[in-house]
């Protein structure tokens, strides 16, 4: 029987679930080497050979739980962040930590100044359906 009486394990609430504050999970870091890569939009990818998260020691429950939603389909920072219930920041330093450790890749989205002007491709367009 726990001190409050309930018989209950008081890291548990029914109602929030796990009471483990988002610092706890990144062990108090709130930046990862590879966060500077790391938009809302970039894709997380597994990598081929990562094959037993789990075996790792060293990785979290969310570290090996975003190793396999991401070996399942690709996903984006935004869509992990979401699908795990935690900030968007902790899934940033989550990732970092797995693309340090080879777990993982990204890939970045096309910063709008590198797309092609809309002019050009109307031209483009244009001269293709003139031959």
């Amino acid at each position: 029987m726990s001190a409050d009486g309930q018989g209950r394990n008081h890291w548990f609430d029914d109602e929030a679930g796990p009471v483990v504050r988002p610092y706890a999970m990144t062990r108090g870091r709130t930046t990862s080497a590879a966060q500077h890569r790391l938009d809302l939009i970039a894709v997380v990818v597994t990598e081929p050979h990562a094959d037993d998260p789990e075996a790792d020691v060293s990785l979290s429950p969310e570290h090996v739980d975003i190793v396999g939603l991401c070996r399942q389909a690709p996903q984006s920072v935004a869509e992990l962040a979401a699908e795990l219930d935690l900030p968007v920041g902790v899934v940033r330093v989550l990732v970092g930590d797995l693309v340090d450790e080879d777990l993982v890749h990204v890939n970045r989205p096309v910063p709008p100044a590198e797309l092609p002007d809309e002019n050009i491709l109307r031209d483009v367009i244009s001269g293709l359906r003139a031959l």
